[in-house]
């Protein structure tokens, strides 16, 4: 297996782990109307979703580490913007990773406190549930989006992948832009029928493109035509 070869399989797996991580990132008593008087029940729910989304950092960044040896022939500009989008979200990953021990704290402070204080943490939680929607559903997907179409304009042209493949990955990119500023616009709330449809085309995109790396890599037959 050549080197490009071997990157190829290797970022497609760590796309199928970033998959897998991001399953188990979600935290479901924060979806509770009342979570504040849950989540002290539920620690292992925040503590697996903090881990697992620290795990998305490596895994999102490694993907594009990998790729861009070979994307750099095809235009070096645009892989630079693509693995700058890329540190861009394992930033906003990480500000979400930070945020979620705060909810632990929340509850352990709302077990002890009295109506009133009950109240004001009540309203300081809320806050935070829609920093961490904001982060992690607004810019952190529209960094990701915005990395994706620079990403998928390359293999579009360079032919790397099948063109469906590539063209598929930019419908994707830009409906999960779309998701995100619906959001963004208070038209929707996360972990909703419309916004889990608008971001499925990306999603089953995502999974077919981490099969096609690993089975087949990269079609470097074009890697003759490059400019460099």
């Amino acid at each position: 297996m050549d080197k490009n070869r071997r990157a190829a399989a290797i970022a497609g797996a760590l796309v199928i782990v970033g998959m897998i991580a991001g399953m188990l990132s979600i935290v479901p008593v924060l979806e509770e109307s009342h979570y504040l008087a849950l989540i002290s029940a539920h620690e292992n729910q925040v503590i697996v979703g903090a881990v697992s989304q620290f795990i998305m950092i490596p895994a999102y960044v490694g993907f594009a580490l990998y790729l861009y040896p070979t994307l750099r022939m095809e235009n070096e500009a645009l892989s630079l913007g693509f693995l700058g989008f890329r540190l861009i979200a394992a930033t906003f990953h990480f500000i979400g990773v930070i945020l979620l021990p705060l909810f632990l704290v929340l509850g352990q402070e709302f077990a002890q406190a009295d109506t009133s204080g009950a109240s004001h943490l009540e309203a300081l939680g809320e806050l935070l549930r829609t920093a961490r929607d904001l982060v992690n559903h607004v810019a952190l997907i529209i960094s990701l989006g915005l990395g994706d179409l620079l990403l998928f304009y390359m293999l579009y042209r360079s032919r790397f992948v099948p063109r469906w493949l590539s063209a598929w990955g930019l419908v994707g990119a830009g409906s999960a832009i779309l998701a995100s500023f619906l959001v963004l616009v208070r038209l929707t709330d996360v972990v909703t029928p419309l916004y889990l449809a608008i971001n499925a085309p990306l999603a089953l995109q995502s999974l077919v493109l981490a099969i096609w790396l690993i089975a087949r890599g990269f079609d470097t037959k074009t890697l003759a035509g490059f400019k460099g």
